[in-house]
């Protein structure tokens, strides 16, 4: 058995190169995953990995230094940058191991630690001069942050959302869309793409409260079903980076620090957590793949909360 897997072993070194192996890694991961995440995991490949690796045998990568290329990396990228990278090439790598049995020492590589950092949410103050703001303008552009200060939707679904997915009879958004920006490996240019929001559990359905339900009903009968709800047209929408400065710009007109937009997420998650929501229900209205991502990123957000729970005592 062992004389037979070192035969494989040296058929498959002698004609595979890493860029070979990478294009047949691509194929079945072009079918398992979204458009989306498959031309990041291209960005990434040809982008970082290709030029440290892209004609080197199967039979060199036992002898590369893959901790040397980690630390060549940190020198210009953060650390969290580095993780996806070294995640993606760790993902080939496991898939050279079963495919030819040739053992790549993958556990020793080491990544780099990643500082997590507080969660950054408005101020009280801020967001009630952000919401009033927005409101003053009656238009569906600025409208549509409220929509994210009241549901916690992403940049891409709050692009994506039409009138048709807003059922102001059940009080329902139901979000099953998202446009986002992607990579194009042939032309070396990005595209637009409408998908599936980010992961399966991203396709939800999210209640509306009283006070959402008030802003949206006069509205809903000047628009037709099919019109995006930014731009009250069936065949224009505002991508999310165009949306983002559009976002920015109110900002300012309100003199608010140029906080992310995902701020807005956070902001809407924190309040869920301070008014009492379980963590479960929350999660599944953030469209979060697992609870624990819920757990790690906002419970321990909000010291108001800590104290109002420890005077309790």
């Amino acid at each position: 058995m062992k004389i037979l897997k070192n035969i494989i072993r040296k058929r498959n070194n002698r004609i595979t190169t890493f860029e070979e192996i990478v294009e047949r890694w691509l194929k079945i991961k072009k079918i398992e995953i979204k458009e989306s995440t498959f031309s990041n995991y291209q960005y990434i490949i040809y982008k970082y990995i290709m030029p440290k690796l892209q004609k080197k045998k199967v039979v060199d990568l036992s002898k590369y230094n893959f901790n040397e290329m980690v630390c060549e990396l940190k020198q210009t990228l953060a650390p969290k940058t580095v993780r996806d990278i070294i995640c993606v090439l760790k993902s080939i790598l496991y898939y050279i191991e079963n495919e030819i049995n040739y053992d790549l020492k993958i556990n020793k590589i080491i990544l780099p630690k990643v500082n997590i950092e507080n969660v950054k949410v408005f101020s009280e103050r801020e967001k009630n001069k952000l919401e009033n703001y927005c409101l003053k303008q009656n238009n569906t552009k600025e409208l549509g942050v409220v929509i994210c200060l009241y549901t916690g939707l992403r940049i891409g679904e709050i692009c994506a959302l039409k009138w048709n997915n807003i059922d102001l009879d059940r009080k329902i958004i139901y979000v099953n869309e998202t446009i986002e920006r992607i990579y194009n490996k042939k032309s070396h240019k990005t595209k637009l793409i409408t998908d599936k929001p980010k992961t399966q559990k991203s396709i939800r359905e999210i209640p509306i409260s009283n006070k959402l339900y008030q802003i949206l009903k006069p509205l809903k009968k000047q628009y037709e079903e099919t019109d995006f709800f930014l731009t009250g047209e069936s065949t224009k929408y505002i991508e999310p980076r165009n949306y983002d400065y559009i976002y920015k710009r109110i900002l300012k007109e309100c003199r608010i620090k140029p906080y992310k937009f995902h701020t807005i997420r956070h902001t809407f998650a924190t309040e869920c957590i301070e008014v009492g929501m379980d963590i479960k229900a929350l999660s599944e209205i953030l469209g979060h793949s697992s609870v624990n991502v819920t757990l790690n990123r906002y419970v321990h957000s909000s010291f108001k909360m800590k104290k109002k729970f420890l005077e309790k005592l």
